[in-house]
């Protein structure tokens, strides 16, 4: 269908943010994964792919010449498969400045925090050895920094009283697995841009009303 649109998720874990965009808008809306990659061949992830029947791929640096080259190779097969949008679910790769140039602000990522507190590794640890009280899920536009890109959607995760790690992280999860799909529909139906004076400043649109 010539309106469908394609995304690409890229993942290194088990996917369960795959899963919940599987389950929440793939073949729905004229939305379509139409690609899985990993860089690690045992991701649970690429599973998920084969389970529902979509192209994926497995591209180890050390077989490709290096991350640069990894990373072109990706592109490559995104591009092949006419995928307008990257989804990092869990991809624990830094992207290279020239895949990013290719998918200029088409990239986005999910991250368990509320940004621009607590980025990189172990964000649920940096929080809870900080003392916040409350953290949350942030969907961002992905740029050559660490978890640096702009902002397009938050959601606050209150810190449990008894500050479990496991209680905070299933909450983390949850929440994740809620809020990426919706930012995903958004940017499918055309909703979100960035602001041309204010390049940190995403612009969400209201949807249109229904009769």
């Amino acid at each position: 269908m010539a309106d469908t649109f394609r995304i690409a998720v890229l993942a290194s874990g088990a996917g369960t943010n795959l899963q919940a965009i599987l389950d929440q808008v793939h073949g729905k809306d004229g939305i379509e994964v139409v690609g899985v990659a990993s860089e690690k061949p045992e991701a649970q992830a690429l599973e998920r792919a084969r389970a529902a029947g979509i192209d994926w791929a497995v591209f180890p640096a050390e077989e490709h010449g290096g991350r640069a080259d990894r990373d072109l190779a990706i592109a490559d097969w995104l591009t092949e498969r006419g995928v307008e949008l990257v989804v990092l679910a869990g991809y624990m790769q830094l992207l290279e400045p020239e895949f990013l140039l290719r998918f200029q602000d088409r990239v986005v990522n999910v991250h368990p925090a509320l940004l621009p507190a607590f980025p990189g590794l172990d964000a649920v640890g940096q929080a809870l050895q900080y003392g916040v009280k409350i953290t949350g899920v942030t969907v961002h536009f992905v740029d050559q920094g660490v978890d640096s890109g702009p902002v397009i959607m938050q959601r606050p995760v209150p810190v449990p009283p008894g500050r479990d790690r496991g209680a905070l992280e299933g909450a983390i999860h949850a929440t994740e697995h809620a809020l990426l799909p919706e930012v995903i529909r958004m940017i499918a139906a055309g909703r979100v841009s960035i602001d041309p004076e204010r390049p940190r400043v995403v612009i969400i649109d209201r949807p249109p009303r229904t009769a």
